[in-house]
């Protein structure tokens, strides 16, 4: 037995012997006798007795120790049995985890793996369903396509035996006349594709695609016949096919007469400066009642004309008593002004003769020119007026100054001069004959909208960029070193695609503005066939910096250049969001390369929100190039490539204050330049700018000496701070209190009007400032960089001198309210006078939108004249967002204007305003259209019709306008049906009214193409699309595409007077460049005249063999062919090869460019076998010079297999027809339209071998590409890529007669 000593205490750790974890011990009871007990029993028999034995208990305590041994034997036994047990279990337990772990992974993987099946079963079953789908679809469409094939089979063999037999009919007919000595013209004889029929080799006619754009010769394997077009080139660097035949003249001949003609055009007439008609008197005492008479009475009739037609009207006269004191401003007036009369009687004073001299004899052709005489019996002419008069009949050699001989009283010379300035300003200076322009409804604002079709179109806008172009390009007179900038900017562009857009970047005043505009300018003259769009940001929240405007403007412009601007959505977010197709669209039709500048693109509103395009990737041909201002230029845009202008270096410095002060004849001391140099060290005061201003301001402040003023500009340490030094010491030069407070009065409207303030709008404003002291403060304020005239109206030339006002006079802008409102009345009072000009509708709703006035701006909005003005000129995104201002929907907005109308219709009586009323209702139509509102667009549209056939005529052309418009809601609605009917009734009226060959019947002829387009009609459409085609292509010739005929016969006569010297290389030259000109002008006798005198002239000077003798030869040959005199221009060609090919090189493009014309006329001649060599050696040609994977090369390959074609070659055309196909697909895209012209021949070519599967396949897959071509322009261009419409018409040959000698 144990003791108790042999248990264990509460709280210590025991450990199971069972395999069973460790835990504390707890106090058990458990019933045990103890060995004090056993002991205490034995002594209680008796007291014990010293000396007893103590044997008994010392042999039960033996007893116990063996027993604890045996018990602690078996102990010892079992325990080790157990841990033996314990280790056993815990290798069974680490194996049997491992075995887990293993299972567990197996598991996993097989999970997976029965997920990525059963992914792989549900993509199958997919994949499987698609198929199935796609098998269906390909069935259907195949059987399609089939029965169309067999359709347009049918239908063609049918369509050539008739044409067969009319043939035969037609050679026995022209046999019969031949026989009897009649001479007749032959239709093959014509260079014009356009009367003849397309056939292919095998004799299948071919369908017809849709003509191309000027300059396109009849692609040779395109299966189709392109319209011949206008031969001319679209001015300003319009779509130029440099090597195509609008007239079989070389490239460089191309060139050089494009690039003089943008050098001597300008864009906008110079006779009327900057959109005002300023008319400059020149008077004495003796004929001031004239005077007076004309400005009371008759020049508010001229203003009102003038204004009504979108144009400011200003009377310039200097008094004689103080005009000595105004010489400069006066020369200044006398060459921007748009007409001078001279009032004269008997004497004349010394500034009378002077501004005669000026405006009369030194300049007599720049600018119409009116004598008033005014004589009587008892009065004769002194000397000087004598003398003064027979110089000015000296210098007018051409008769063109108009003479008002009168004798009666000053009202009736009044009556007279008022007459002769009104058909001066109608006929010359706004070229309108007869017109009613009175009236603001007239036809000459249909035709302007008729002229752009459906697009609404601001010529103000357009006027005010090309104007802030000029104006950047003459900022300084000083050269800045630009042309490094220039080479990288060329580098840049030339940097192969796709390129992100490249950043113009620099601090304010830099030079952004200068560099991009002499850069825009040097690649004008050396790349024609380059198109620039560009567009130059004003301030914030004027109209240049409304992105909607902006891209509507280039949009536009893009669509311009490719005949047709109809399709453009007029919803602004449409527009922003439609921008970047267009320009991939179109840049697919353009010959050479699309360049885009936007200048201050920080300057727009929200710009990277608008201008998300940017980021997208460039066609190939296209390169956009923006300038920013580095401090505000937005973070994203940082990532682009840039070219940042570093400041002026101290030798620039110098050229521009040199260049300053020679003007005004001055120089500075090498100490003033000194000091002047040492400021000019730091960022803020070396920019262009700066230094600009500075030099202007120590040279043009009255009554400061040099050293004054330098020492004053040179405390100022940046530009805003020496532009409020300018403003502070332009006041101090002024006379008068009154002057100065005028001043300040006239910049503060300025700062707080929406896009400025005109000098008419002035000179109401503030009824006692004379003009001559206008004029002054204007030259002043101009020549120190302040304020402009942009598109007549003052404005600041450049944002920190804005700012600079609005510190210094406005507050910081706290006083801006005052002068809106003094705007606003006056505006309100043009309003209340029924006097909307364009002027009232920009200003008025926009000051009374910052006013926050939302009842007037209401109001106003509601005047419909108001939004008629605005949504005529294309702010539709403007006048939008003033109704969103106000608080109005859609719909609720269409109400207002639907009851506004209703209530002016009560006082509508006269036809007049029955017709305004019309115009309005159609107005709101088409608003409500481009909204999106059909469904409310109908009742308005259906009432101007029902106006205009009630109060005009049935058969009126307005009438067909309302039949138009309403036809396009139809469309929108999907009404085919009705729509057609309109458009139809509308085309009727058209041609009754205008005849069979006019624009607007082309206009309604397209709309109804597009129609039968969206009806899958394609046969109807194309036949009205080519007629459209040939109408607008007359019209063109007629009037001359964008800039007309007048800029060709104004060069021509430039360049006559520089070739009656000495026979030279350079006057040769100018007559081969004449003849180019007159070619334009369709007038070939005079081109043959002046090509043959450069041929001449040439020979002599040159020799025989020198090429540009071969030149000359080249482009006399183009003439004759023109003529049908082909076996002259045969020979012609023949000796211009030999020439070309003796003195150039034989991979020399000019020497490409001749075989390919001799080729084309050996094919029209019907000589093919001729042709065959030069088309071969044009094809080695164009591989050395581009390699062989080239559009260009591509398009020499189709011309040589359609000759093949032609000779029953099929197994020698075909290789070359599968190489053009997959050089077209590698370099253009499958979906391109050369790979649709290519697909086409290789059909047709298959169906003649017999292989009708495979030629059904490429035809459909023809008809896909041709289906997906969006309808842009009237007929498809051709690409940017290919060489230059080269290419032509398979057909059979048809062997023309020689021409007779």
């Amino acid at each position: 037995m144990g003791t108790a000593s042999s248990l264990v205490s509460p709280g210590e750790v025991i450990e199971d012997g069972y395999g069973g974890e460790g835990g504390e011990a707890c106090e058990i009871p458990v019933e045990v006798k103890p060995k004090a007990r056993l002991l205490r029993s034995s002594f209680r028999r008796g007291p014990r007795v010293i000396g007893a034995s103590f044997k008994s208990t010392g042999s039960v305590d033996l007893e116990y120790a063996a027993e604890y041994e045996r018990l602690r034997k078996e102990y010892e036994i079992f325990r080790v049995s157990k841990n033996n047990e314990i280790s056993s279990m815990q290798k069974k337990e680490s194996k049997l985890d491992e075995e887990n772990k293993r299972l567990r992974a197996e598991l996993q993987a097989l999970q997976k793996t029965y997920q990525k099946i059963l992914r792989e079963k549900e993509s199958a079953l997919e994949a499987k369903y698609q198929a199935m789908e796609r098998a269906a679809t390909f069935e259907h469409d195949r059987d399609k396509v089939k029965r169309q094939f067999k359709i347009f089979r049918e239908t063609k063999e049918k369509e050539i035996q008739d044409l067969l037999r009319a043939k035969r009919d037609l050679e026995a007919k022209l046999q019969q006349l031949q026989a009897q000595g009649i001479q007749v013209y032959d239709l093959n004889d014509s260079d014009s594709d356009d009367n003849q029929t397309t056939v292919t080799a095998a004799g299948t006619q071919c369908e017809y695609w849709s003509g191309g754009v000027l300059g396109s010769e009849p692609s040779m394997g395109s299966m189709m016949q392109l319209q011949q077009t206008f031969r001319g080139p679209e001015f300003a660097h319009s779509l130029i096919d440099v090597e195509g035949p609008f007239a079989n003249v070389s490239r460089d001949d191309w060139d050089a007469a494009v690039a003089s003609l943008l050098q001597v055009s300008p864009h906008v007439p110079q006779a009327l400066w900057s959109n005002t008609v300023r008319c400059y008197l020149i008077f004495t005492q003796e004929t001031k009642a004239e005077l007076d008479v004309f400005i009371k009475k008759h020049s508010p009739v001229l203003r009102r004309m003038c204004e009504g037609l979108g144009h400011f009207y200003l009377n310039v006269c200097f008094p004689e008593e103080n005009a000595a004191s105004y010489a400069v401003e006066r020369k200044q007036e006398i060459e921007r002004s748009s007409v001078c009369v001279l009032l004269v009687k008997s004497t004349v004073t010394s500034s009378v003769v002077e501004d005669c001299e000026e405006a009369f004899v030194k300049n007599p052709d720049g600018h119409p020119l009116v004598l008033y005489l005014r004589t009587e019996e008892d009065h004769n002419l002194t000397g000087p007026t004598r003398q003064l008069l027979e110089r000015v009949n000296a210098a007018d050699k051409a008769a063109k100054v108009k003479v008002v001989d009168h004798s009666g009283s000053a009202e009736e010379g009044a009556e007279l001069i008022y007459s002769q300035l009104e058909k001066v300003i109608k006929q010359e200076l706004l070229a309108f004959d007869g017109a009613d322009v009175d009236s603001k409804d007239s036809g000459i604002e249909e035709g302007r909208e008729e002229d752009s079709g459906d697009v609404l179109w601001d010529l103000h806008d357009e006027q005010e960029q090309i104007e802030s172009y000029q104006q950047a390009r003459s900022s300084t007179t000083s050269q800045l070193g630009f042309q490094k900038y220039i080479d990288r900017l060329n580098d840049m562009i030339a940097a192969p695609p796709p390129t992100p857009p490249l950043l113009v970047s620099g601090g304010p005043g830099s030079g952004k503005s200068l560099l991009l505009s002499k850069w825009i300018e040097q690649l004008q003259k050396q790349s024609p066939n380059t198109l620039f769009l560009y567009h130059f940001v004003g301030r914030p929240l004027s109209t240049s910096s409304e992105p909607v405007l902006i891209i509507k403007r280039l949009t536009v412009k893009l669509l311009q250049h490719f005949w047709s601007i109809s399709g453009l959505s007029m919803e602004p977010s449409k527009i922003l969001e439609e921008f970047p197709r267009w320009l991939e669209r179109l840049s697919a039709r353009h010959q050479g390369n699309i360049i885009i500048i936007i200048d201050s693109i920080d300057q727009i509103q929200q710009a990277e929100r608008h201008m998300k395009w940017l980021i997208d990737p460039l066609p190939v041909n296209v390169r956009v190039v923006v300038s920013v201002n580095v401090e505000t230029c937005p973070q994203a845009w940082r990532l682009w490539p840039t070219l940042h202008l570093d400041p002026l270096s101290p030798r620039e410095v110098r050229s521009v204050v040199n260049a300053e002060c020679q003007s005004m004849d001055l120089k500075l001391t090498k100490d003033q330049e000194k000091k002047l140099e040492r400021h000019c060290r730091s960022a803020s005061t070396c920019n262009a700018l700066y230094v600009t201003i500075l030099a202007r301001m120590m040279i043009s402040i009255a009554g400061w000496s040099l050293e004054k003023s330098l020492e004053q500009c040179l405390q100022c340490q940046d530009t805003m701070s020496l532009y409020r030094l300018a403003l502070k010491m332009m006041l101090n030069s002024l006379n008068t209190d009154r002057e100065q407070h005028i001043m300040r009065e006239i910049l503060c409207l300025v700062c707080a009007s929406h896009n400025g303030v005109s000098e008419s709008e002035v000179l109401d404003l503030f009824p006692e400032l004379e003009l001559p002291v206008l004029s002054s403060l204007l030259y002043y304020l101009n020549r120190l960089c302040i304020v402009t005239l942009r598109c007549g109206l003052i404005r600041f030339q450049h944002l920190q001198a804005w700012e600079a006002v609005r510190l210094e006079f406005l507050g910081g802008g706290s006083s801006l309210a005052s002068y809106r409102e003094k705007l606003i009345q006056y505006f309100s009072q043009q309003l209340s006078q029924d006097r909307v000009t364009w002027r009232v509708a920009d200003e008025l709703p926009w000051l009374l939108q910052q006013q926050e006035d939302r009842t007037k701006l209401q109001l106003s909005l509601l005047n419909l004249f108001v939004s008629q003005n605005l949504y005529k000129r294309g702010h539709f995104s403007e006048l939008l967002a003033y109704w969103q201002y106000v608080g109005k929907d859609k719909s609720s907005m269409a109400t207002e204007y639907f009851d506004s109308l209703k209530h002016y219709e009560k006082s509508c009586e006269s036809e007049d305003t029955m017709t305004k009323l019309a115009n309005l209702y159609e107005t709101l139509g088409r608003f409500l259209k481009d909204l999106g509102l059909p469904s409310q667009a109908v009742a308005p549209l259906q009432r101007s019709l029902e106006i205009r056939e009630t109060a005009l005529d049935p058969d009126h052309p307005s009438v067909a306008r309302s039949l138009h418009q309403l036809a396009g809601v139809y469309v929108q609605w999907k009404k085919y049906g009705n729509a057609e009917q309109l458009y139809k009734q509308a085309l009727e009226i058209s041609e009754n009214a205008y005849g069979a060959e006019h624009a607007s019947v082309a206009r309604e002829l397209e709309s109804l193409a597009m129609l039968y387009q969206k009806q899958n009609k394609y046969e109807q459409a194309e036949k009205l699309r080519k007629r459209s085609v040939k109408i607008r292509q007359k019209t063109a010739r007629q009037k001359g595409h964008m800039y007309g005929f007048t800029l060709l016969r104004r060069r021509a006569l430039q360049l006559e007077e520089l070739t009656l010297g000495k026979d030279t290389a350079d006057s040769a030259k100018t007559l081969n460049e004449l003849g180019v000109l007159y070619y334009l002008q369709n007038n070939l006798d005079a081109a043959k005249m002046f090509l043959t005198r450069s041929l001449e002239m040439r020979q002599r000077v040159l020799g025989p063999d020198h090429p540009d003798c071969a030149q000359s030869l080249n482009n006399l040959a183009a003439l004759h062919t023109e003529r049908r005199e082909y076996e002259t221009s045969e020979d012609m060609y023949e000796r211009a090869l030999d020439i070309r090919k003796r003195a150039l090189s034989p991979d020399h493009p000019s020497l490409a460019y001749t075989l390919k014309h001799l080729a084309m006329l050996y094919k029209r001649r019907g000589k093919l076998e001729k042709a065959v060599p030069l088309y071969e050696l044009s094809l080695e040609i164009r591989e050395k010079s581009f390699g062989p994977k080239h559009p260009s090369v591509a398009t020499a390959l189709v011309n040589l297999a359609v000759i093949y074609c032609q000779l029953k070659k099929h197994s020698d055309a075909l290789p070359l027809y599968e190489r053009a196909l997959k050089v077209y697909e590698d370099s253009l895209g499958r979906s391109h339209p050369r790979v649709g012209e290519t697909l086409k021949n290789l059909a047709v070519l298959s169906y003649e071998e017999g292989d009708f599967e495979k030629a059904a396949e490429l035809y459909k897959r023809a008809m896909e590409i041709k289906e997906a071509e969006p309808s842009l322009v009237c007929g498809n261009a051709p690409s940017r890529h290919s060489s230059s419409g080269d290419t032509f018409s398979l057909r059979g040959p048809a062997p023309l007669p020689h021409a007779p000698r």
